[in-house]
């Protein structure tokens, strides 16, 4: 008598991987409150009730979410005078590589209401605070913010405009290229 194979089993932190990638995907193109549980766990291809194992509820969910933290570590991850380089490859390459831009979030912010808020809260204090506070000069809060709205402006023209001339460019030629444009803010 054979017996049936165990299922496979499900590797915990690629599920939760997929579950925050779909949730990404669909906070990015509907406002909070027409997004189910039921759609994100469609999207990612699991059950509703594995959403639920392990984020608890849809307000814990997102808010993983709605945190920069973990993508503004990988972000902000190389030297003061290589960064503007570095967050434009770095731009690029989340969006090529897994459908998924480490910024462009905050540009949807305004189609969820009071989260749009804490959206906007999470990204000041994740993103453009925690750049102000690496730079060196004069004006650096301003320069942070001139710098991300740069790697905005390119992550828009790349993931939603869908520009066919960038789109066809590599990663590196485009932060050969735009990445000078960053560094100047980050540079007094």
């Amino acid at each position: 008598m054979t017996t049936a194979p165990a299922p496979a089993r499900r590797d915990a932190e690629a599920t939760k991987a997929a579950i925050l990638k779909a949730a990404r995907h669909l906070l990015a193109r509907h406002a909070h409150a027409d997004i189910t549980l039921k759609a994100v766990a469609e999207r990612a291809g699991v059950s509703p009730p594995l959403v639920l194992k392990y984020f608890g509820n849809k307000d814990a969910l997102f808010a993983r979410v709605m945190s920069f933290d973990t993508d503004a570590d990988d972000l902000l991850d190389a030297p003061l005078d290589g960064l503007g380089r570095h967050m434009v490859r770095h731009v690029l390459a989340s969006q090529r590589d897994r459908g998924a831009d480490p910024l462009l979030r905050i540009a949807f912010a305004p189609l969820h209401g009071d989260h749009g808020d804490i959206l906007r809260a999470n990204f000041r204090t994740q993103v453009t605070d925690r750049l102000a506070a690496r730079l060196t000069g004069p004006d650096a809060g301003l320069r942070a913010e001139l710098a991300v709205a740069a790697l905005i402006g390119v992550g828009v023209m790349y993931g939603i405009a869908r520009g066919p001339h960038l789109r066809e460019s590599g990663p590196d030629e485009v932060a050969d290229r735009y990445g000078p444009l960053v560094q100047a803010q980050l540079t007094p």
